[in-house]
């Protein structure tokens, strides 16, 4: 019996090689499958091509969509003050003015000046009939009536001396204008990711993103331009269609083109980049505070990123489904010769061979027919879809509720925002290690309920408590960070494998919907600063009391038909809430893995368009020849033939990798997960 010996770090026997490929019996036949992930030990996982690829390209993309993201909650700030303007009484100095024109009222049990009222007489006249000297002794009649301002305000512009609330006047009856122009941008985040979506499987990555980045660009010139509100809110919707997609597209690419091994490093500094660029939009707010210039600054510097065209590789995994096998063979040389490999020749001949062949004819892969209503047949797997799809709304609503209500705590709008971003960032390494240690369940878990206690907590203090308020918000998102990278994996390895794309989908879709609500649950800090925390902490705590009710993924089989996916997790018992992560079966090799022949069909004719390269491992024989296949590839019988049986199954290592979801053929789709 042949061993198995890893051959990561081996050369290729060109010598070996060539003699198998004079032997009948062991020539690599063009009817074999193999795997693109199998190939990329031996050309590299990741070597020098991925590093310039994800350093240069990749996450650098994440900060145009950070920036466009949130730099619009510093575009609708609203000043602290502001009172009726009068157009009669500028020449009047400000305080003589505000005190003959603007009504007093209660706040907070402070006598201060209505900013939406003012006395409802003719100036004009009052002025005519009255001397100069009169006006600076004159005091408001209590029998004046009051009227809403109708000819505009004044704005202390001590600290916001320029936004789309001062320029276009939206306070008072109009103050939830920001918060539509807010709810405006998450309207076109899942309209964006499915048109993107499209694009992005029928024309290609690469025009795919370029066409997102225009679009991008265009809508925040719109928005520079912008003259009245309504256009000012339209520029956002075409803005909110590339968020996310504008870095899901290189980060696709990325993880299509590292090894498995590495697709959880990539993720998770991809977070940290889109966290950094968060941070930077802060300092950026901080030292330019006039609207216009702030979107422009926040997006011109991007034109540059249009020089990627020169540079930015289409994805070889996109390029062989499509059939353009030449193409991705040059990619993967040239990924191979920059890595400093060598480009193993029994691949080379196995793709000139599918192309020669693919010229003469064409099949189509057989695909299960699945959709969403299977996902709702059987009792379990619809309790499962309810509890993944409601912990993935609260979560992802929760999150971006809290990032968008951290200029509104503290003393400081731009410290508090910046802070809120810095948090994540130990949360992100933290979670990283307790997923793969506790599992996926109690981590998500605890961190959704803990968080929602203390946003529910700050109820508690006094309104003159403004730090306490601000560090338990900080620990509500720090957790909330770290539930948020979890949920994604989680529910793709909960998901059969059938039906993980639609699943994924459908519970990133609804979870958007909860984008669009959640301005408006923030607004309402305008009169109760503490009223938002306190919805978001128990919409968190019950999306973390649900996924208790999940089953535990960590160092199980995960299902791979829905019939499997009915069986995982069936026999759930209360008790089962107290257990992380079971111990695996065997210490040297985790014993969780996932059947990727349900995603290619029910056929295992390699003649399909889907290639595999399964010649990452060797099987050395007693004799020095070293045998270029895998222990499933070895001959019955010295018949010369390799086995191929329906029940042997393509496994791989289940392990925790964040990645977006894949259709039937392996292929990774955008989907709405900011």
């Amino acid at each position: 019996m042949s061993d198995i010996v890893d051959s990561d770090g081996d050369e290729y026997d060109e010598l070996s090689e060539l003699r198998q490929r004079h032997k009948p019996e062991s020539q690599p036949s063009v009817d074999e499958a193999f795997d693109l992930d199998d190939l990329l030990p031996t050309i590299g996982e990741f070597g020098r091509y991925q590093k310039l690829l994800v350093f240069g390209i990749c996450l650098p993309a994440c900060i145009p969509c950070g920036f466009c993201a949130f730099n619009q909650l510093f575009m609708a700030d609203t000043p602290d003050d502001y009172w009726c303007r009068i157009p009669e009484l500028l020449d009047l100095p400000l305080e003589q003015r505000k005190s003959l024109a603007i009504p007093k009222e209660v706040d907070n049990d402070e006598l201060v000046y209505s900013k939406c009222y003012t006395y409802g007489v003719n100036w004009t006249q009052l002025l005519e009939s009255g001397e100069e000297d009169d006006l600076t002794t004159m005091e408001p009649n209590s029998s004046w009536p009051l009227v809403k301002c109708s000819q505009g305000w004044e704005y202390n512009t001590s600290i916001v001396w320029s936004s789309i609330v001062i320029d276009f006047d939206l306070v008072c009856d109009q103050d939830i204008y920001p918060t539509i122009g807010l709810a405006a941008l998450n309207t076109g985040g899942p309209v964006g990711v499915y048109l993107f979506g499209l694009l992005n499987d029928r024309a290609g990555r690469r025009l795919s993103y370029f066409i997102c980045l225009a679009t991008l660009l265009a809508g925040s010139l719109m928005t520079s331009l912008s003259k009245d509100f309504w256009t000012w809110a339209g520029s956002r919707v075409v803005v909110g269609l590339t968020i996310p997609a504008v870095y899901q597209i290189p980060f696709i690419i990325s993880l299509e083109l590292v090894g498995e091994n590495y697709r959880s490093f990539v993720t998770v500094m991809t977070c940290t980049f889109y966290t950094s660029g968060i941070m930077l939009l802060s300092a950026v707010t901080y030292l330019e505070r006039d609207w216009v210039r702030l979107s422009y600054i926040t997006s011109l510097p991007f034109y540059a990123y249009f020089l990627y065209m020169f540079v930015m590789p289409e994805s070889p995994r996109w390029l062989l489904m499509r059939g353009r096998l030449e193409e991705a063979l040059k990619i993967l040389e040239r990924m191979a010769m920059v890595n400093g490999r060598q480009f193993p020749e029994a691949v080379h001949l196995k793709l000139e061979a599918q192309i020669r062949r693919d010229k003469l004819k064409k099949q189509k892969k057989k695909v299960a027919n699945v959709g969403l209503m299977d996902l709702c047949r059987t009792p379990n797997m619809r309790l499962k879809t309810i509890l993944i799809t409601l912990s993935w709304f609260a979560n992802e609503t929760v999150y971006l509720g809290l990032s968008y209500y951290g200029p509104s705590l503290g003393t400081n709008q731009y410290v508090s925002f910046f802070l809120s971003a810095v948090v994540e960032l130990p949360s992100y390494l933290c979670c990283w290690y307790f997923m793969d240690t506790w599992g996926r369940r109690w981590p998500l878990s605890l961190s959704m309920i803990l968080g929602g206690v203390a946003c529910v907590i700050t109820v508690m203090l006094p309104d003159d408590a403004v730090d306490e308020t601000l560090v338990l918000y900080l620990i509500s998102k720090a957790l909330l960070s770290a539930s948020f990278l979890i949920i994604y994996p989680f529910a793709g390895e909960l998901y059969p494998t059938q039906v993980r794309g639609i699943g994924i989908g459908a519970s990133s879709y609804i979870g958007g919907l909860g984008l669009i609500v959640i301005p408006f649950v923030t607004y309402l800090g305008k009169d109760n600063l503490k009223l938002p925390l306190v919805i978001m902490g128990f919409v968190s705590m019950l999306g973390g009391m649900t996924g208790l009710r999940l089953p535990e993924t960590l160092h199980h089989r995960l299902p791979q038909t829905i019939e499997e996916g009915e069986e995982f997790g069936k026999n759930w018992q209360f008790k089962d809430c107290c257990s992380c992560a079971q111990k695996p079966d065997v210490l040297s090799q985790p014993a969780s893995y996932e059947n990727l022949d349900v995603l290619a069909g029910s056929s295992n004719n390699a003649s399909e368009v889907e290639l595999e390269m399964r010649d990452s491992r060797r099987v050395r024989e007693p004799t020095p020849r070293i045998d270029e296949r895998t222990p499933l590839d070895t001959t019955a019988s010295g018949s010369g033939r390799p086995i191929h049986r329906p029940s042997m199954k393509r496994l791989v290592r289940q392990m925790s990798v964040m990645d977006t979801q894949r259709t039937h053929d392996g292929t990774m789709q955008l989907t709405h997960w900011i």
